[in-house]
C-alpha cells in the first residue's frame, strides 16, 4: 500500500483526523469543568481527580498493546472498534449520575481512546509514499498538538455557556464520522496469527504503568516519600518495569515489545526526545491555566480564550514545516523550534501579576510556534530508518512515551511549585518582621488611614507574600523548563540526518541490526 496510489488517501485522512482530534481533545478538556463535575456529583477534590486520572491510566496501560493487537486482529477492525467504543463511553460519561459511575466510563473511554493515535500515525505513514511523510506528519501533527491546546478553550466554554456534561457529548458527532469515514474507506490490513500474545509482559508492563501513574498523581498530595503508599507504589512500579524488561530481553520467545525496535538509532533518540516533549507540552498546559485565574484574575473563558493563539502558532509552523520536511535537515528544524520553545519559557520567567495580555499571547504564539518545528521532523526522522514491519509497535510505544513524560513533567512542575512557594514565602516574611521597616512603616499606614490593629494589617501582609510566593514559583517553574529544553539537545545529537530519497526506497528491505551497524 505504501508509495503506490491509494485509493480515497483524502477521505480516509480526513476519518483519521477527526479521530485524533477527538481523542487528543479528551486528555485537556474535561480538567476546566473538573469543579463543576465535582460539585455536580457531590465529590471531594481528591475523589473528583479520579475522574481525570482513570482516564489517563487506563489509556497508558492499553496504549503499549496497540501494535501487536494491530497485527492480530486487523488495523482498520481495532480502529473502528476504538472509536465507536470511545463514542458510545463519552455519552455514557455525560450520563453519569455519579462518582462511580463516571470514573468506570472514563477509564473504559482510555481504553478505547488509547489506540487512535498511535493507529492513526501508523495509517498515514502507509497510505502516504516516503517522500510525503512530512507533510503526512504534519497533518497528523495538527490533531496531536492542538487537542491539548484548545481543550481549555473548548471545555471552558461549553461549560460556562452549557453544561459540563457537554464536554463529553461534543464527541458523539465527530466519533459517529470518523467511524463512517473508517467503515467505507479504510482498506483492512493482513492479520498475523504467528506472534502469540505476550500475557506476562503485558501484566508486568501494565502494572508497572498503573503503579507508576499512581505514584505521580498521589505524590504531591501524600508527601512523597514520607507515605508508605507511595514507597509501595515506587517499588511496585520499579521492579516489575525490571522484570519486564528480563522478559523481553532473555527468556521471551514471543515478546510483548520486539527488542529490535530498540536497535534503531533515529527511533531510540525520537523514544527520549518525545518524552522530554511531553514534558514540556502538557506541564506548561497545566501551568498556564491556574496563573492566569488566581494570579492575574481571569474567569475560565477568558484564560482559556487567551491561550487560544499558541494553537494558531502551532498551525502556522505545521504548514511551514510540512514544505520544509525533506528539503531541510530535519535536525536543525528540531533545533530550531526547541531554541523558540526555550526563548518563550525565558520571556515567561519574567512574568508579573499585572502585565498585560500582550505578553501572555505573545509567548504563547512562539511557543506553539516552536512546538509544530519540534513535534513534526521528530514524528518523521523517528520512522525514516525503522522497517515498515515495526510500524504499528513503534507508534505505540512513541505515543507511550509522549503519555508518559506528560505525567511526569505535570508531577515535577506542580510538586516544584508547592514546595517553591513553602521557601518563598518563607524567604518574603523574614523581611516582614513586626520590627522590621516594611512592616513599622506598613502598620503605621494602615492605622493612620483606617485604624487597623496589628491583626488585619498582617493578615493582609501575609495574603499578599503568600500571592507574591506564588508568583515567584511558576517563574522558577517556567525556567526549569527552559532548562529542560537545553538538555534536550543533548539526545538530539545522536540522531541522524534524513535519508535521501534513494536510500529510502531500501529501507523496507534492511533488519534493524543492519541499520544499526549502518548508524555506528
Amino acid at each position: 500500500m505504501e508509495g503506490g496510489v491509494v485509493k480515497h488517501r483524502g477521505m480516509i485522512t480526513i476519518s483519521l483526523m477527526l479521530a485524533t482530534v477527538m481523542q487528543a481533545l479528551d486528555t485537556t478538556i474535561a480538567n476546566v469543568a473538573l469543579p463543576h463535575m465535582q460539585g455536580a456529583l457531590s465529590a471531594t477534590q481528591e475523589q473528583a481527580t479520579w475522574i481525570l486520572t482513570s482516564y489517563i491510566v487506563a489509556s497508558a496501560i492499553m496504549t503499549a498493546p496497540t501494535g501487536i493487537l494491530a497485527s492480530r486482529f486487523g488495523r482498520k477492525r481495532l480502529f473502528l472498534v476504538a472509536i465507536i467504543g470511545f463514542t458510545i463511553t463519552s455519552a455514557l460519561c455525560g450520563l453519569a449520575q455519579n462518582l462511580s459511575e463516571i470514573v468506570l466510563f472514563r477509564a473504559l473511554q482510555g481504553v478505547f481512546g488509547a489506540s487512535l493515535i498511535p493507529i492513526s500515525q501508523a495509517v498515514l505513514l502507509d497510505i502516504y509514499p516516503k517522500e510525503r511523510h512530512g507533510q503526512a506528519m504534519a497533518l497528523w501533527g495538527v490533531g496531536v498538538m492542538l487537542g491539548p491546546i484548545l481543550g481549555p478553550t473548548l471545555g471552558g466554554y461549553l461549560t460556562e455557556y452549557f453544561s459540563w456534561r457537554w464536554v463529553f457529548y461534543i464527541n458523539l458527532p465527530v466519533g459517529i464520522a470518523a467511524a463512517m469515514g473508517v467503515m467505507a474507506f479504510l482498506v483492512e490490513t493482513e492479520k498475523s496469527k504467528a506472534r502469540r500474545f505476550d500475557f506476562l509482559g503485558f501484566g508486568l508492563l501494565s502494572v508497572a504503568i498503573a503503579s507508576l501513574q499512581l505514584f505521580l498523581d498521589r505524590g504531591q498530595l501524600q508527601d512523597w516519600f514520607s507515605s508508605t503508599e507511595i514507597i509501595i507504589e515506587a517499588t511496585v512500579s520499579g521492579l516489575c518495569f525490571y522484570l519486564f524488561l528480563v522478559h523481553i530481553l532473555t527468556t521471551s520467545k514471543h515478546p510483548f515489545l520486539e527488542p529490535g525496535i530498540f536497535l534503531d538509532r533515529n527511533y531510540a533518540a525520537s523514544l527520549v526526545l518525545i518524552f522530554c516533549f511531553g514534558v514540556l507540552i502538557l506541564a506548561n498546559m497545566a501551568l498556564l491555566p491556574p496563573y492566569l485565574q488566581s494570579l492575574m484574575g481571569y474567569p475560565v473563558l477568558t484564560a482559556g480564550l487567551v491561550m487560544a493563539p499558541r494553537g494558531m502558532g502551532t498551525m502556522l509552523s505545521m504548514i511551514v514545516v510540512g514544505k520544509l520536511i525533506g528539503k531541510v535537515d530535519g535536525r536543525l528544524l528540531i533545533l530550531f523550534g526547541l531554541s523558540m520553545i526555550a526563548i518563550s519559557l525565558y520571556e515567561m520567567s519574567g512574568f508579573t501579576g499585572d502585565m498585560p495580555l500582550w505578553p501572555i499571547i505573545k509567548t504563547g504564539v512562539i511557543q506553539g510556534f516552536g512546538m509544530g518545528f519540534v513535534f513534526i521532523p521528530l514524528s518523521t526522522l523517528a520512522f525514516t530508518t525503522l522497517p515498515a514491519s515495526y510500524r504499528n509497535e513503534g507508534t505505540s510505544v512513541m505515543s507511550l512515551m509522549r503519555n508518559v513524560g506528560s505525567s511526569v513533567g505535570i508531577s515535577i512542575v506542580m510538586t516544584l511549585l508547592s514546595r517553591n512557594t513553602q521557601i518563598s514565602h518563607a524567604d518574603l516574611s523574614a523581611n516582614l518582621v513586626p520590627f522590621g521597616n516594611a512592616g513599622v512603616i506598613l502598620k503605621q499606614v494602615g492605622e493612620a488611614m483606617a485604624g487597623f490593629t496589628d491583626a488585619p494589617i498582617f493578615g493582609m501582609l501575609n495574603a499578599e507574600v503568600t500571592k507574591q510566593a506564588v508568583t515567584i514559583s511558576y517563574l522558577d517553574d517556567f525556567r526549569f523548563m527552559m532548562w529542560l529544553v537545553v538538555l534536550v539537545l543533548v539526545p538530539l545529537t545522536l540522531m541522524l540526518k534524513g535519508q535521501k530519497r534513494a536510500e529510502l526506497e531500501k529501507i523496507e528491505e534492511e533488519t534493524p541490526e543492519e541499520l544499526y551497524a549502518a548508524a555506528e
